[in-house]
This record gives structure tokens, C-alpha cells and sequence, in this order.
């Protein structure tokens, strides 16, 4: 049946297609390559620069999917600048020779394609360098982002230092200057263990030639071209990643493009790691399905809450519908990051986070809901405090009024840092604990006096 969506797509799709597959003994799937006229259309107006980028299912067969990149390209939207998606039988210099062939046999343009853009862990470059003998190839800026935000998080480190290297890497991936790319270098040297630096491949960042490849973009135009490939990717993986039916998978992503062609997307830069585990239960859903669990949300939001409340927390879910992503799960605690600093959610009744919305208000924040949503769950009554439940209404301004205030803001900000403080004297050896408790004494003496004893 999936096989026959692909071969004949929905009236509604006004190109012609071209489909060329091959079906196992099995009758499965064994290669396929897809290319749409518009997205060949496309192809032959931007062939300079190709952005390659893998995507594997269940069972280990692998969706190729080309990219047009470059100065010129200025297409907006889900996988607006995908150009053909491919599957080959195996990853071996074969089974990719047959696929670019057939790429080639698709698209004349192929000979005007200078620089080839692969992640950090292609291996077939003599096969695509035979394929392609005129073009340059090279690792993605993307790609290296990505590589290197997973690394940052299955080190382990204190989670200042984490946040110290993630902060500095969106930063410079948006502004790739020599300097800054220096400046991330050294950064990485002096925080990260000598034993773990080699796998980090921080010779990446001297290599001037791959930087070049990304640096004519603004500081704005890096975070849009990030923006992108991050939505880009994770659709692929929705799709592709969460079934072994390949058949199914393509139709699933082919019939998303035709509904989504004239959409715009809008979203941020996301640190995460491509290529750590994500949890068993978080598995991508079908876009009606995320529907589903967001409507849910959303009722139980109205239902359980008043409605200065609801509205407080729908703003919060706003944010979560557009950008959301589940970085990791443990028993107890569920680390959620939406374009912005990580914070630690603590899941149990009465549901809690560390970030200042929900400090303030005791109420559902954006990283409760994204957890909810992840976890297809709806909010319990149990996970609000008494004074917000349904029947107890006032108005939103006299609660803003009243819940925030310039003394709550300091005493939000004197508990983050002792927490803070608190943590990294637990976690350090002795003799760094007395450098560190003898500094805490003589500030706390300078701003009180040696004449009165402080209890620290």
C-alpha cells in the first residue's frame, strides 16, 4: 500500500515525479531514488554547493537526502531546499556508485557541482570524489555542530562548564571568524580532559577551508541557515527514523513536503546532541499525533486551571509547539531544552523546574509542558499548587502584580547562586574546597566586616 502512495501520489501534487526502486526477494524496498520536477527545477538553478545528510531507520537502511546550499539559495520552509532523496541497497562503494549514478542520469546540472558538504563520519569520499572529480569536498559547518554538541554532553561535565562550551559553539558557529574559531580552540584545550580532547577533532576548527565554505554568512544569516537545517533533520528523522518500513516512511515524508510546500519556518538554533540516544518513550510521532497530544495539553490546561493561569501557561506551550526538544531522561529528573539555557525539571507531583517562570508562579513552564507533550501525557491537577486551581479566579494583572516583584527577582537569584555555590564545593577535592571556602570568607568579611562573624 506504501509502495503504491509513492508510485502514484495524491492528485493534489501538480508535478510529475521521478521513482526509480528495487525490490528485494522479500518484496521489500532495497533501493530507491526520488526526485520531484520542482525539486530537479531547484537543482539546476543552485548546483554549486550540495549539502548531503544521512538519516538511518530502525533496521539500518539509510535515506541520502541532497541539499542545495549556498549564497544564492533563499528558500524558507520544511525541506524547501531539498533537491532528491536517495536509498542505496548498502553503504559500500557499490551500492553508493549505483546511487550517484542514477543521481547524475537525473539531473545534467551535476557537472557544475563544485563543493560537496558531508558530516564528520562519511566515509565513502573516494567513491563520491570518483563520482564527482570536480568538486572540493568537505565537512559541513552544520554537521561539526552537531558532532561536537553530542560530544560536549556524553562527557559528562559540571553543567557550568556544559553550559561554557555550548554557548561559546552557537556562538561561533554564528560568527565563524578566524578568531573565533581560535578562541573556541583554545577553549576546548584548556577545559576539556587531555585523555577525551582527541575525540572532539578540534583540529576541525583550525581547518580554514571548511570555514570558509560557511563564513560569508551575517551573524543573522548563520542562525536562520542553522534554524533550517535543524528543522530539516528532524523532520527526516520523524519520518524516516521511527518505522522499518521504508516504503512507509517515504510516503509518510513525501505527503508532509506537499502539505507543508508553502509553509515558512521559524525557528532557533537548538543545542543538542545528534547522535545520543534519545529515550524510549520519546520516540517522533506523526504530525497528527503531536496534534492530538497538544490538544489534550491544551484542554487540560483550561479544564484544571484558572483562567489567568491557563493563559500564563498556553503563552509557555506557544513556545513549546513551535521548538521543542527532549535532550535527555533520567529516573528522576528530565533535562528539557527549548532554544535557550538548559533546565532541570523534576517530573514528580507537585511538578517542578529550575527555570524562573516556574520559580515565580509555581505554574506548568515551558520545559513541564515540552516533558508532558514528549511523554504524550496531559497536566494532572496534582501538579498545582491550590491557589491556581479552577474556582479561584482573579485577574491576570493582580497576579502579575503580586507574584512578581523586584524582591522575589533577588531572591530568586541569591537561591540560584547559593544552589550553586553549594554544589560546587560538594564536588571538589579538599584542598580545593579550602581555596575555595577562604575566598567566600574574605568576600563575605569585606562586604560585613572581619568584625562580625559570618556564617557561611
Amino acid at each position: 500500500m506504501a509502495l503504491t502512495m509513492l508510485i502514484e501520489p495524491p492528485i493534489k501534487d501538480p508535478s510529475p515525479h521521478m521513482l526509480l526502486y528495487q525490490l528485494s526477494k522479500t518484496a521489500q524496498v532495497e533501493t530507491l531514488n526520488y526526485q520531484s520536477c520542482s525539486m530537479q527545477g531547484i537543482f539546476a538553478q543552485f548546483p554549486e554547493i550540495l549539502f548531503i545528510h544521512r538519516t538511518y531507520n530502525p533496521i539500518g537502511k539509510v535515506l541520502y537526502t541532497f541539499l542545495v546550499d549556498g549564497p544564492q539559495v533563499r528558500l524558507e520552509g520544511p525541506l524547501a531546499r531539498a533537491v532528491y532523496f536517495a536509498i542505496p541497497a548498502k553503504e559500500d562503494a557499490e551500492g553508493l556508485t549505483q546511487m550517484f549514478q542514477v543521481f547524475k542520469k537525473f539531473n545534467p546540472a551535476w557537472e557544475r557541482v563544485c563543493t560537496i558538504l558531508v558530516d564528520p563520519h562519511f566515509l565513502p569520499l573516494p567513491t563520491l570524489a570518483m563520482e564527482f572529480p570536480a568538486a572540493e569536498v568537505l565537512l559541513s559547518a552544520f554537521h561539526i555542530c552537531k558532532f561536537l554538541q553530542g560530544k560536549f554532553y556524553q562527557l559528562c561535565l559540571e553543567r557550568p562548564m556544559e553550559r561554557v562550551l555550548l554557548t561559546s559553539l552557537q556562538s561561533t558557529m554564528c560568527s565563524a571568524t578566524t578568531g573565533n574559531l581560535r578562541k573556541l580552540h583554545a577553549l576546548l584545550n584548556s577545559c576539556i580532559p587531555p585523555a577525551q580532547l582527541p575525540e572532539l577533532y578540534s583540529h576541525w576548527l583550525l581547518n580554514d577551508r571548511i570555514w570558509l565554505a560557511h563564513r560569508w554568512r551575517s551573524r543573522a544569516e548563520s542562525s536562520l541557515y542553522f534554524q533550517g537545517l535543524e528543522v530539516t533533520t528532524r523532520t527526516l528523522s520523524q519520518f524516516f527514523s521511527t518505522t522499518p518500513c521504508v516504503e512507509q516512511g517515504m510516503a509518510s515524508l513525501l505527503q508532509y513536503m506537499q502539505q507543508n510546500s508553502g509553509d515558512r519556518a521559524s525557528f532557533s538554533l537548538c543545542l543538542s546532541p545528534q547522535n545520543s540516544p534519545a529515550p524510549s518513550d520519546t520516540t517522533p510521532e506523526s504530525p497528527h499525533m503531536v496534534q492530538l497530544v497538544e490538544s489534550r495539553i491544551q484542554h487540560s490546561l483550561n479544564a484544571i486551571c484558572t483562567e489567568p493561569a491557563a493563559q500564563l501557561c498556553l503563552g509557555e506551550f506557544a513556545v513549546v509547539q513551535k521548538s521543542v526538544h527532549l535532550i535527555g531522561s533520567g529516573s528522576e529528573k528530565v533535562n528539557i531544552q527549548i532554544l535557550e539555557d538548559t533546565h532541570r525539571v523534576q517530573p514528580q507531583p507537585p511538578a517542578s523546574c529550575s527555570c524562573y517562570f516556574n520559580q515565580a508562579f509555581h505554574l506548568p513552564c515551558r520545559h513541564i509542558l515540552a516533558m508532558l507533550s514528549a511523554h504524550r501525557q496531559v497536566l494532572q491537577p496534582d501538579m498545582l499548587p491550590a491557589q491556581w486551581e479552577a474556582g479561584r479566579a482573579t485577574s491576570l494583572e493582580g497576579i502579575l502584580g503580586s507574584q512578581w516583584s523586584e524582591m522575589l527577582e533577588k531572591r530568586l537569584v541569591v537561591a540560584f547562586l547559593t544552589e550553586e555555590v553549594r554544589r560546587l564545593l560538594q564536588h571538589c577535592s579538599q584542598e580545593e574546597f579550602e581555596r575555595r571556602y577562604n575566598t567566600l570568607r574574605e568576600l563575605a568579611d569585606s562586604w560585613i566586616g572581619p568584625y562580625e562573624q559570618v556564617q557561611l
